[in-house]
């Protein structure tokens, strides 16, 4: 069942949603979504450190990218084809009963940018800032400005709490993560 701006709204208020700093319902709670603002770091591919992606190699993962921090009232400019990790403003925090889905703004998608490639999924437990997927489809580069909404989550309740939510996992990657890491696939091994 996804959760109505009603439901949103009391999940706010018990806490069951935890949302840092707390959210302008005004401008950023939705019929069923609540939207999330774009922060200020960015993690960028170095292209001419490496020919190519090896994705066990935890060494040249880190060294792969770097963070980027843009300042308030600076632009992030997204060129064509480009993907980058970013972070949202808001930090939020789960119910070990909810879970989150990470949506793009159709505003957004319009000029060709995307916000998730495949992880759109926040675990029940899940606490931390959204990283996204940022990608940009078009042909034109696309101007982007920490504090815009940029992303939506949506809150689905599950049958019953997760027995094991994402908080106490032993091999969660991401946990409390407060920048956009890389990829800690090399952790599968």
């Amino acid at each position: 069942m996804i959760l109505s701006d009603r439901d949103i709204k009391a999940a706010l208020k018990s806490g069951k949603i935890r949302i840092t700093p707390k959210i302008n319902e005004k401008t950023q709670l939705g019929s069923c979504s609540v939207d999330l603002k774009l922060g200020n770091k960015f993690s960028v591919f170095n292209y001419a450190k490496q020919t190519f992606i090896d994705p066990y190699d935890k060494k040249l993962i880190n060294e792969l990218m770097e963070e980027v921090e843009v300042k308030d009232g600076e632009k992030f400019v997204l060129q064509p084809g480009d993907f980058v990790l970013a972070t949202s403003k808001e930090e939020v925090k789960l119910a070990n009963n909810l879970l989150a889905r990470l949506e793009g703004r159709s505003s957004l998608g319009r000029l060709g940018i995307v916000v998730h490639s495949t992880a759109s999924v926040f675990e029940p437990g899940w606490e931390g800032v959204v990283v996204m997927e940022l990608g940009n489809l078009g042909r034109m580069p696309v101007a982007l400005y920490p504090g815009m909404r940029v992303c939506a989550l949506t809150f689905e309740e599950l049958t019953s709490e997760a027995e094991v939510p994402y908080c106490k996992k032993s091999g969660a990657k991401y946990k409390q993560q407060k920048s956009p890491l890389p990829s800690q696939i090399f952790k599968d091994q």
